[in-house]
């Protein structure tokens, strides 16, 4: 797969992972103030465009990420993409404690 081909494949998944989050708010605008956990970033995100894959729940972004590597050849399954993911969560993680520590003290 050369680089152009590449390209086209992330600009063709941008527009369908934006469709369906879009989709889903059309369906349900309720879906934009419902959050969950990202089993891949560990960010607390939005519902709509989110996505079950198996026991993972992955927001819009890790959607976005994991049907593109999917499509290129970059991951087999969503627990690879979770995996390659885990310096991001504990990033994540660690600013979570950061911030609520910080209120804590205010």
């Amino acid at each position: 797969m050369n680089k152009e081909e590449k390209i086209r494949i992330i600009e063709d998944m941008q527009a369908v992972v934006e469709q369906m989050r879009l989709d889903d708010l059309e369906e349900d605008p309720s879906l934009a103030d419902e959050v969950f956990e990202c089993a891949c970033c560990g960010k607390t995100q939005p519902m709509a465009g989110s996505i079950q894959y198996s026991k993972y729940r992955l927001c819009n972004d890790c959607v976005l990420l994991a049907e593109t590597g999917f499509a290129i050849g970059k991951f087999k399954n969503a627990e690879e993409l979770i995996k390659a993911m885990e310096d991001t969560r504990l990033e994540e993680m660690c600013n979570f404690i950061k911030e609520q520590e910080q209120r804590e003290n205010n």
